[in-house]
């Protein structure tokens, strides 16, 4: 992920309190949805796979229990982190080598500069909790590289340099595939995903020339992979700005390098200049799906025209803005996005699934804009609430008649229809104030909804300013900083929590909602 504008301290988030002021709905809009309508498949690629903070988190409670809380909400199948090759797992130490206590005898050059302990701790937890790694090869192990003092920003400052020799390279790669093959099976690992570095583009790579140089390692890593079983699926090049796509595809294809999927990332504030490469100013609520169509369209006029496209990091900010993926904005612009990716990717991974996280250092204030659907404690921001009321829509969707509204048909014969009051995000980015007015007018949707029972019973589902919003809370207390009490975090959990569902009925297959800027609703119908 992109280096960020770091920490917010709490002394500094000045806020309002809400009001309670609602500006006028805008006039009525009306949509129409048809129960018998022909539908089109809507696998829920958004609720896939989750991005995380480093691997070595993941032996970390909180990291799990916070796993667990998403993977209730999302069912989500795969986990992507950095680091798995950092010296904090330990994998490669030359000058630490191990030998099997199982032997009795065994000779000194039998000995392993491999160590694969913390690795095999960090993916059984994962796989306990039936959360598979998206494998990110990342980063350099400091005794390998050609320079070790060749660091990123991070806290924990992962090594971005090369190998020293790409020989000693392919075979800890070897080794690595090597043994996840003989302790979880071909048939398990083969379901996985490894991915050649992070960001080569940007500063997490320091070969030289940056592109060649990447290039160069992806050929060595996915040759390395694929000797070790042709099953195994290998993919990048795992790009910042959803950069180099075409020239790595022209490259594997001249190579007869393998390429099991494309992979590259962005986030809504990217702007058109670095992705697009147009001067156009394309708003946040459109940069995501601009930049996936871009891709998709590239991968299809390659001579691989078939390879899955797996956006493998993407939020609405790559910077701590907490009025952004700490607040409601993130309900409406991420119900958006996903109704403008549906059909270009076969996965889109949130960058993260949770706040611990250690990019910037060690966490000062559950609300600093971090990037995680869970903040610090494990209090429930409102993004979770809104993956879990998007996890209702049903696979297979029913074309609408609105840029605000997803409507699909659920497996029991229902209907789930998301709708949502989209506006930019409130506040100077830096700091999250509560405004005195609503960020704009409130949205009034008249449902006109046919083949169903005029009478259904309807449950509605909201995260808006008034529901689902723990941030609500958190200004009236007074923003408290980190250091929170133990009853302070157990209502702020408490208050992060979905509200129960509306019950109301149709009235002759009609229903009026109205949904206030930065608010979702999902209406279920029953049968």
């Amino acid at each position: 992920m992109r280096c960020t504008l770091g920490w917010v301290a709490a002394a500094v988030l000045a806020i309002s309190p809400l009001s309670g002021m609602r500006a006028a709905a805008q006039a009525a809009e009306r949509v129409s949805v048809d129960a018998q309508a022909a539908t089109t498949p809507f696998p829920h690629f958004w609720e896939q796979m989750f991005g995380s903070g480093r691997a070595i988190l993941a032996l970390r409670a909180d990291y799990r229990s916070d796993m667990q809380t998403v993977k209730d909400a999302t069912d989500f199948k795969a986990v992507r982190a950095h680091g798995i090759l950092d010296r904090g797992v330990g994998m490669y130490d030359p000058d630490r080598q191990t030998k099997n206590p199982g032997l009795a005898a065994q000779a000194a050059n039998d000995a392993s500069v491999y160590n694969f302990f913390y690795v095999d701790e960090i993916y059984d937890g994962l796989l306990a909790e039936h959360v598979r790694p998206y494998v990110e090869l990342s980063f350099m192990p400091p005794k390998m590289a050609a320079d070790p003092n060749e660091t990123q920003t991070f806290w924990y400052h992962p090594v971005v340099s090369p190998p020293k020799d790409m020989a000693t390279w392919d075979a800890m790669i070897k080794a690595l595939a090597a043994h996840l093959v003989q302790r979880y099976g071909i048939d398990e690992v083969a379901t996985w995903k490894f991915e050649v570095w992070n960001e080569p583009n940007l500063d997490f790579w320091g070969g030289k020339p940056k592109q060649a140089s990447y290039f160069e390692l992806y050929d060595h890593t996915a040759r390395d992979l694929k000797s070790v079983s042709v099953r195994l699926q290998v993919g990048g090049p795992s790009t910042a700005q959803a950069a180099w796509v075409t020239p790595f595809l022209e490259h594997t294809h001249a190579a007869h390098v393998p390429v099991d999927f494309v992979s590259t990332h962005v986030y809504g504030n990217d702007t058109a200049p670095n992705v697009l490469h147009t001067n156009e100013n394309v708003p946040r609520e459109l940069m995501v799906y601009r930049a996936v169509k871009m891709v998709h369209d590239e991968i299809a006029r390659s001579a691989t025209p078939k390879l899955p496209l797996i956006l493998s990091e993407y939020n609405a900010s790559y910077a701590n803005e907490p009025n952004v993926t700490d607040s409601v904005f993130m309900g409406p612009w991420l119900a958006n996005t996903i109704r403008l990716c549906d059909g270009m990717t076969e996965a889109m991974s949130l960058w993260t699934f949770s706040d611990v996280f250690e990019e910037q250092g060690v966490v000062r204030t559950p609300f600093y804009g971090g990037f995680g659907l869970v903040a610090a404690e494990g209090i429930p921001k409102p993004a979770l609430n809104a993956f879990r009321m998007l996890h209702k829509l049903g696979d297979a969707r029913i074309a609408v008649n609105s840029e605000s509204a997803l409507a699909t048909k659920t497996s029991d014969g229902g209907l789930a229809i998301a709708l949502w009051d989209y506006a930019p995000p409130t506040g100077d980015g830096a700091t999250y104030t509560m405004p005195k007015v609503p960020a704009g007018p409130a949205k009034t949707f008249d449902l006109e909804l046919k083949h169903v029972t005029p009478d259904a019973s309807v449950e509605v589902l909201r995260v808006d300013p008034d529901h689902g919003n723990v941030l609500k809370l958190y200004d009236a207390m007074g923003r408290p900083p980190g250091d929170m009490m133990p009853d302070q975090v157990a209502r702020l959990r408490a208050a992060g929590a979905m509200d129960p569902p509306e019950r109301m009925k149709l009235q002759d297959g009609r229903l009026t909602l109205t949904v206030p800027a930065h608010g979702l609703a999902v209406v279920l119908v029953g049968r």
